[in-house]
C-alpha cells in the first residue's frame, strides 16, 4: 500500500509529466531490488547473530526459517512466525530504499537507482536496523527509543538522499525553469494511501493486536492531522493561501515524526511534536533550501530527514508521563542523551555508507543522462514510453 501505489503516486504527481513513468519505475524497481536483497542476506545481517553493528550470514536466503519457526514477542511469551516478522521487516527495507528516489528524480538513470537500492540495503540499511532493533546493537544498548523506524527509515533515507544530491548534482534548469508538480490529484491519492499504509507500519510494529498497537494507531491518526493543519496554517500566514500540496506535505511530515514515538507518546504529545516537525520542515523548505542551492527534488531530506530528526529527539519529550507519555522511569535528561546519540550514529553511518554506495554505482555506470536526454524526459529515454499520449 505504501510503496505501490502510495509512494509511486505521491512522487509521480510531484514531477513533470515527462518523468512520471520514470519515477514510478524507479520506485518499483528499487523496492523490488530491496526485497530480493533482503531475502538474500539483508534479513540475516539485520536480525541474525550478535554484534554491536551488524549481524551474520547464518540466515542467508532465510535458511533455517519455516512457517513453524517462532519469533518471540515482548515479555508475554507469545510469538509470531519468524517468516511473518521477516516479511514485515522486508517492507521497511523496501520503502526506505524507495524513499531515496525522491531526492534524485528527473535526472538519475533507472539502472543506477536500482543498483544503488541493492547496495544501500546491504551496506547501510541492514547495519542501522541491527544497531537499532537487535538487542546487542549499539543504538539499542544506548537505550534509544525507535518504535517503528524514525532513525532506521526516515533519517536514513533523508541523509542518503542528501548524499545522492551531492553525487548526482542539480537538475538541468534548476532555479531557472518552472518545475511545477504535474498532478496534485495524484499527490493527494498517494498521500492517502501512504497514511493508510502507515497504520500498518506503526501499529504493526507492536507485533501483536494489543493495547500498544492501539496507542500507535491513535498516534498515527492524530499526528498527520496536526502536521497537515500546522503546515497549511503556516502557508496561509506567509502567503495568504493554504495549499493542497502543503497539506499533503504536512501530513507526511507528521507521519514521519510520529514513527519513532508511536508506541510511547500520548495523543497530546503526538500533536505537539508533529506541529513542531511541520514547522521545522516548512521553514527549511520555504526559506533555506533554495538559498543553499539544494536540489532535493521532492524534499526527502527536508521532510523525512529533518522530520525524522525532530521526531527522534522529541521522542524523549513526549515519552514523559506528565504529558500522557508511556516512558516509564527513565529520566528526561538520560533519554534525551540516548536519542541524540542515536541520531548522531544514524546520520554518520548513513552519510558514509550512502557515499560508498553512490561511488560504487558511479564507478560501474553513468548516474545521469545527457543534458539533451534530461530535457526530453526520462520516460522516453529510459523506458521508451509516455504516461500521456494525447
Amino acid at each position: 500500500m505504501m510503496i505501490l501505489p502510495g509512494l509511486a503516486l505521491f512522487y509521480g504527481g510531484l514531477v513533470r509529466a515527462k518523468n512520471l513513468l520514470s519515477v514510478m519505475s524507479q520506485v518499483m524497481g528499487v523496492a523490488a531490488a530491496a526485497i530480493l536483497t533482503w531475502v538474500g542476506w539483508g534479513y540475516s545481517l539485520s536480525f541474525s547473530g550478535s554484534g554491536a553493528i551488524i549481524g551474520d550470514f547464518a540466515k542467508v536466503g532465510l535458511r533455517g526459517i519455516d512457517g513453524d519457526t517462532p519469533w518471540a514477542v515482548g515479555t508475554s511469551g507469545s510469538a509470531i512466525p519468524e517468516l511473518l516478522f521477516a516479511c514485515f521487516q522486508m517492507s521497511f527495507a523496501a520503502i526506505t530504499a524507495a524513499l531515496v528516489v525522491g531526492a534524485l528524480v528527473e535526472r538519475i538513470r533507472f539502472a543506477a537507482m536500482v543498483a544503488f537500492g541493492a547496495l544501500f540495503v546491504s551496506l547501510v540499511y541492514a547495519p542501522i536496523a541491527h544497531m537499532v532493533w537487535a538487542s546487542d546493537g549499539i543504538i539499542f544498548t544506548l537505550g534509544a527509543i525507535d518504535f517503528a523506524g524514525g532513525t532506521v527509515v526516515h533519517i536514513n533515507a533523508g541523509i542518503a538522499g542528501l548524499v545522492g544530491v551531492a553525487f548526482v548534482g542539480q537538475r538541468v534548469g534548476f532555479l531557472k525553469d518552472a518545475m511545477p508538480p504535474h498532478s496534485l490529484a495524484l499527490v493527494l491519492i498517494g498521500t492517502g494511501l501512504l497514511w493508510v499504509g502507515w497504520i500498518g507500519f506503526n501499529a504493526g510494529s507492536a507485533l501483536q493486536a494489543n493495547g500498544l498497537a492501539a496507542i500507535a494507531l491513535l498516534n498515527t491518526m492524530v499526528a498527520p492531522a496536526a502536521g497537515m493543519l500546522a503546515w497549511m496554517a503556516l502557508e496561509a500566514w506567509r502567503s495568504g493561501k493554504p495549499s493542497l500540496l502543503g497539506g499533503a506535505s504536512g501530513a507526511v511530515a507528521g507521519l514521519v515524526a510520529v514513527t519513532p514515538a508511536a508506541g510511547i507518546s500520548g495523543p497530546a504529545g503526538a500533536i505537539l511534536l508533529r506541529i513542531a516537525a511541520s514547522a521545522t520542515c516548512y521553514a527549511f523548505i520555504a526559506r533555506f533550501k533554495h538559498r543553499l542551492g539544494l536540489d532535493d527534488s521532492l524534499d526527502v531530506f527536508g521532510i523525512h530527514g529533518l522530520g525524522g530528526i525532530v521526531g527522534s529527539i522529541g521522542t524523549a519529550l513526549v515519552a514523559e508521563p506528565a504529558i500522557g507519555g508511556h516512558g516509564g522511569s527513565v529520566t528526561l535528561g538520560t533519554q534525551l542523551v540516548s536519542q541524540l546519540a542515536a541520531v548522531g550514529v544514524a546520520v554518520g553511518w548513513s552519510a558514509l555508507g550512502s557515499a560508498l554506495c553512490f561511488a560504487l554505482v558511479r564507478a560501474a555506470m553513468p548516474l545521469r543522462p545527457s543534458e539533451d536526454q534530461e530535457r526530453e524526459g526520462l520516460d522516453l529515454v529510459d523506458h521508451g514510453e509516455r504516461a500521456y499520449n494525447s
